[in-house]
């Protein structure tokens, strides 16, 4: 096996653990236009894709989950989403309101640019961004 490759080929799923199970399962789907792959009611668990990744939504079992701090606990700061085209970004921006989903910032310059970006938290208080590096 040459080293200097790497023995890995891109995300196959994430599982985020979320306390609120069902809302966050419609912000994926209803809110961002993703499929539900199916459920698991023993876990209790929703799996959605939107065609290339999958995510496992993982209910916490806890009846006092603790949020997840960015800046004090190892563990996911953010998922990255890819978005074609700047003016998609503004499209979700725009449905993000709509659906009165928490914005942390609307979209901008990412750096220098020309890569612009946005940040929202999903229902469960887990950290999305959307990015656009145009071609």
């Amino acid at each position: 096996m040459n080293r200097s490759m790497p023995v890995t080929r891109g995300a196959n799923h994430m599982g985020l653990t979320v306390s609120k199970l069902e809302e966050s399962a419609a912000f994926f789907i209803d809110v961002l236009g993703w499929s539900e792959v199916r459920r698991d009611q023993g876990y209790p668990a929703i799996f959605v894709t939107d065609g290339i990744l999958m995510i496992s939504l993982w209910g916490v079992k806890s009846n006092s989950p603790k949020i997840f701090n960015r800046k004090e606990n190892v563990g996911l700061h953010h998922l990255a989403l890819s978005v074609g085209a700047i003016i998609d970004l503004d499209l979700i921006h725009i449905i993000l309101k709509e659906h009165n989903i928490e914005i942390a910032f609307s979209p901008e310059l990412l750096r220098d640019g020309p890569a612009k970006h946005l940040m929202c938290y999903e229902p469960s208080g887990i950290r999305i961004e959307f990015i656009c590096i145009p071609k």
